[in-house]
């Protein structure tokens, strides 16, 4: 029986570990000054910036940097509030005079500036462990991710939004095994997110053969071409709404040809190599 698209982002995706993304300072556009909506605004560090890619059902370290604007007092907060089909589960800094936080729900984190009179914030980069949901969908950039930087009187000096799209799971290629003997059109078969469209390559890059995942994650293409004899490599590339990922290569050795691999299925011999 087949898995829907969701049991099997449910069961697999959720077990992944934590992956690597990372949110980084992008370019600043403008702001609200020291003095709040319609106040002066500094000539530098207008806006916090930030972007990551992370896999549905994984979580990612995401960090939160880019302040050049003027120090800020004790009571000094950062906020991230979470974007929808995700939630903050962690706040890992441990620099000394900042205490993070994280809301009930998961609905946002904080920074907070415990440590003396002035913190200018700059210099640092804040990481807000985020999860996002095994049912987002890969390749769409989930909103309403916000940042924000206020003052012990919750005044804001800086906000900005973090772009957090959602990744593609990397594909398997489990077969064939690696080093073991293959015929020259030797089928290959593997794991990915289902609907993503499957291509294999050989170490030259050229395409080996192509498929789309089934709705239980799973997907086989036999080449079009005859592989050349001798020892090769293959890889398998995942593509789905604009986002991609690859399985690890494995190392193959030819040794059949083309007419071997007629004979043996023609002669019923048990199928392909």
């Amino acid at each position: 029986m087949s898995w829907s698209r969701r049991s099997w982002k449910t069961t697999v995706l959720g077990s992944l570990a934590m992956a690597g993304a990372v949110l980084v300072p992008g370019t600043a556009y403008g702001g609200v000054g020291p003095g709040g909506p319609g106040g002066p605004a500094d000539p530098v560090g207008q806006e916090l910036w930030a972007s990551a890619t992370i896999e549905p059902g994984r979580k990612g370290v995401v960090e939160v940097g880019g302040y050049e604007g003027e120090p800020l007092g004790e009571g000094s907060v950062l906020t991230l509030t979470a974007p929808a089909k995700a939630r903050v589960t962690g706040v890992p800094f441990a620099g000394l005079g900042y205490r993070g936080a994280v809301a009930p729900g998961g609905n946002s984190g904080t920074y907070t500036f415990v440590g003396g009179a002035v913190s200018t914030w700059k210099g640092h980069r804040f990481p807000f462990s985020l999860s996002v949901d095994p049912d987002a969908e890969p390749g769409t950039r989930l909103p309403d991710c916000t940042l924000a930087l206020r003052d012990a009187e919750g005044t804001v000096h800086r906000r900005g939004t973090c772009s957090v799209t959602v990744g593609l799971p990397a594909p398997t290629l489990s077969h064939p095994a690696s080093g073991v003997p293959l015929s020259a059109v030797p089928e290959t078969s593997g794991t990915a997110y289902p609907g993503a469209q499957i291509t294999v390559r050989d170490a030259q890059e050229d395409e080996v053969c192509a498929t789309t995942a089934a709705p239980n994650g799973t997907w086989s293409c036999v080449p079009g071409r005859a592989l050349p004899a001798g020892a090769g490599r293959l890889q398998a590339t995942a593509a789905l709404n604009g986002v991609s990922a690859m399985s690890e290569q494995i190392d193959i050795v030819v040794t059949g040809s083309a007419r071997d691999e007629h004979d043996t299925v023609s002669d019923g011999g048990g199928g392909r190599l």
